[in-house]
């Protein structure tokens, strides 16, 4: 990661929204697989827009409870870069994920992990970790008294961002990276690419 800090904009499913992202400067794109979700997409629907993204922007593959050989099979044939697992996956689907390849995002509810044991927090082999509110993708925002000085390891702030909340969060408890999706909608699950370019820009903008 560079001294940056790294955007991930989630939840596309559009060629418009995915090069609004990539021309605002953001580091990261996802796509969402999991079931239940109005920004989900198909595998051959989320191939289509990774191969659009130049060098070095991360397409990140967001998987919930999905068995890991199905998840890696998936990414593979999507061309993603970055497992993110967002659910009840265990220590050994990390490695897993690892193992073939991939850079991996730990997502769980902050108060999820602020009730972790520094033991299983060791037992877990990521790269990054993203704490997000109790439901992803809600908009709801995580309590910011909650995490002040937890965290001891890189993390990503998600849950309920805007472009206009986000630089006074970042400020405040000093992620390495965020990632918004419902904070750049102008409906639930329809990107706005106006909402897009001003979230970068309001990240950017933090000294």
């Amino acid at each position: 990661m560079s001294d940056q800090r790294w955007i991930k904009i989630c939840g596309l499913s559009t060629p418009e929204t995915v090069d609004a992202a990539v021309e605002a400067g953001a580091d990261a794109v996802g796509f969402v697989f999991a079931a239940g979700s109005p920004r989900t997409v198909t595998a051959d629907t989320a191939k289509e827009l990774a191969e659009r993204l130049p060098d070095g922007i991360d397409a990140v593959g967001v998987f919930r409870d999905q068995p890991i050989d199905e998840v890696v099979g998936i990414a593979s044939a999507v061309g993603l870069t970055t497992l993110q697992l967002h659910g009840r996956e265990s220590a050994s689907d990390f490695a897993r994920a690892r193992d073939a390849g991939f850079f991996t995002i730990r997502a769980l509810a902050a108060a999820d992990y602020l009730a972790e044991t520094p033991e299983r927090r060791a037992s877990f082999d990521h790269d990054l970790l993203l704490l997000d509110a109790a439901v992803p993708g809600s908009g709801h925002l995580v309590d910011p008294a909650t995490l002040t000085g937890t965290v001891d390891e890189a993390w990503i702030l998600a849950g309920g961002l805007t472009p206009e909340n986000v630089a006074g969060l970042v400020q405040r408890l000093d992620p390495d990276g965020v990632d918004v999706s419902s904070g750049v909608e102008s409906a639930r699950g329809v990107k706005d690419v106006r909402a897009i370019r001003a979230f970068v820009e309001a990240v950017r903008s933090i000294p």
